[in-house]
Order: C-alpha cells, then structure tokens, then sequence
C-alpha cells in the first residue's frame, strides 16, 4: 500500500512539472519599443581662455580616450617652460659655490691652526670663519634657486597641458563647435559620444511593475537596415512611474565593443518569460 502511494505521489509531480514546464514554453515573450542611445554624452573644451590653435578631429572621428583633440595657442607658456628647464638644470652655479666652500674650509682650518700657535690674532681667525659660513649659505641660496626652478617648470607644464584639450572618453566625435582661429571662452569645442556600451531606453506599462527586474537579459533588434539581433541586460529600472502616462523608464545596457551599432536608432526589446 505504502508502495502504491509513493509511486501515484510520483506520477503526480511528474505531471505537475511538466504542466509548468508547458506553461512556462508557452508563455507569451514581453514585445517593448526602445531607443539605442550613447552611454554618455559630453561637451569639451578648456578650462582656460584662449585662441584656438588646432583641431585635429573631426564629426564622425573614432577617438581614444586621452587622445589630444585640440590645442590652444600656448607659444608664450612653451618658451616659460623651456626657460624653466633650463634654471633647473643649471648645475655649473653649484659647482662654483662648492669650490667657494671647500677653499673657505681649507683657509679657515689653516687660520686655526696658526690661531692656535698665537701666530694670528683672534680677529683673523674669526674673518675666516665668518667667510666659510657666508660660502655655505651662498651654495644653500643656489640649491633653492634650482629648487623653486624645478618648482616653475612643473607649474609650466602644468600650463601647457591645460592648454591642450584631451579626450575623456573613448567613442566618437558628434559635432564641432569651434574651429582654429576664434576666441574660447566658457564653450564647448567638441560634442563626444561613447558608444560601447550602448544604452536602450524603453518605456514599460505600469502594469508589467515588478516583471521586469535588475540584472534581466533582453533581445534588442534594431530598426532597419540593421538586421542582428544584440543582446542586452536591465542595469536601471525606475522606481517612479509618470503618473501622465501610465509607464516607468528602463534602461538596458547593449556591449558594442566593435563599434558596429550605430546610436540613434529604433529597437523592439524582447523579454522571454
């Protein structure tokens, strides 16, 4: 009897698996309109005024992060630092003053010497003191001169670093604002696009709250003439839903590390249930 029981409680589980597994396969897959849109969107410029110099990209450039893609106008601060280089370097200066030391420490043990004998009075032997230390503080005053020389070449290059424009971000170029020649001030000189990843935006009815969860992996097909079909992951899922219209925001995050999806277009995303 016990045995009979156990078999029919198996039997039973059986079908109850199988009937979820049905429907589970026959679950109808979560069909939303989306938009592919760059991760991030960026104005640059400088954070110096200025004359714009150069501009070495383009609209459409692939850039690299930290490339350079423009310069200001920089002749006087390249000749500040070039000077600055030099003063720190100026190692002659010191070797003058060292020999002054040495020459004031052999006099001035010579003076002792014959000090100590009773040879010379004290105030000859004090004179060549007094010039030893007055050598050792002109060889000091040497060594911070090419200290705040190596101080002012840093500060230099500082200054023309800030005067050449990097990328930061990796992506491409979406628009010129300015060209070589005009006055910078307090305004963008490139709009920049990072495209890998790719950002899908969609907006979810409010009664799918809660379906849709962090973490979740979606098929986005893209708009015509793209025909593939990406894969993407739930990274942001509002937690207020626009009362207007009935739906909340999510934000799917599409790899694109080759750069072929272009940003802009119209995707359906598919969840499977």
């Amino acid at each position: 009897m016990k045995l009979l029981r156990g078999v029919i409680c198996g039997v039973i589980l059986d079908l109850l698996m199988i009937t979820v597994q049905v429907g589970l396969a026959g679950a109808e897959p979560i069909v939303l309109n989306g938009l592919i849109e760059p991760s991030m969107v960026v104005n640059v410029g400088s954070s110096v005024v200025g004359i714009l110099e150069t501009v070495d990209v383009e609209r459409g450039d692939m850039i690299k992060k930290g490339q350079v893609l423009a310069r200001l106008h920089s002749g006087v601060e390249i000749a500040s630092m070039k000077l600055a280089s030099f003063r720190s370097e100026m190692k002659a200066a010191i070797k003058e003053k060292q020999a002054q030391v040495d020459f004031s420490l052999r006099r001035q043990k010579r003076y002792e010497e014959l000090y100590n004998k009773k040879v010379i009075p004290f105030e000859e032997m004090d004179e060549a003191r007094t010039s030893s230390n007055l050598a050792f503080m002109a060889l000091e005053e040497v060594r911070e001169n090419i200290r705040l020389a190596e101080l002012e070449l840093k500060r230099s290059i500082k200054v023309v670093k800030r005067m050449t424009i990097y990328s930061p971000i990796a992506g491409v170029v979406m628009e010129q604002f300015l060209s070589p020649g005009e006055y910078i001030e307090n305004q963008p000189v490139l709009k920049l696009a990072q495209i890998h990843p790719l950002y899908v935006e969609i907006f979810v009815p409010v009664e799918l709250l809660g379906t849709i969860k962090i973490g979740m992996h979606a098929e986005v097909t893209p708009e015509k003439p793209v025909e593939r079909i990406y894969k993407a992951r739930v990274k942001i899922v509002d937690r207020v839903v626009d009362a207007a219209s009935g739906t909340f925001g999510v934000r799917l995050e599409l790899p694109n590390p080759e750069y072929g999806l272009p940003a802009g277009l119209k995707c359906t995303v598919t969840f499977h249930k």
